[in-house]
């Protein structure tokens, strides 16, 4: 598993850079953005998916033996839910800015 994060993390980053020594002069610019956008959400979605499946089912089985902990728990989901609103508001800027 660690193999394969190292190997989208490089993959990512080499990306990244390609995306970054783009002239914003030549034809191929504008589809460069929507990729770049695409995987600013699509990432930050995922990632704002897997935290919360794990801070809902633990906040699930926390409520279970105290059901005064709803409370409490709910806004830990909604940080976890926050990062995908984040990777939405970069995507806004990489395609308007």
């Amino acid at each position: 598993m660690k193999k394969l994060f190292f190997l989208f993390c490089i993959l990512f980053l080499g990306c990244a850079a390609l995306f970054a020594q783009e002239a914003e002069g030549e034809s191929g610019g504008g589809s460069m953005r929507y990729i770049a956008a695409a995987i600013a959400v699509g990432i930050s979605c995922i990632g704002g998916g897997v935290a919360v499946g794990k801070i809902g089912s633990s906040a699930m089985g926390a409520m279970s033996e105290n059901p005064d902990l709803f409370g409490k728990a709910l806004p830990f989901v909604g940080l976890a839910e926050g990062i995908c609103l984040w990777g939405f508001l970069v995507a806004l800027l990489i395609l308007f800015l």
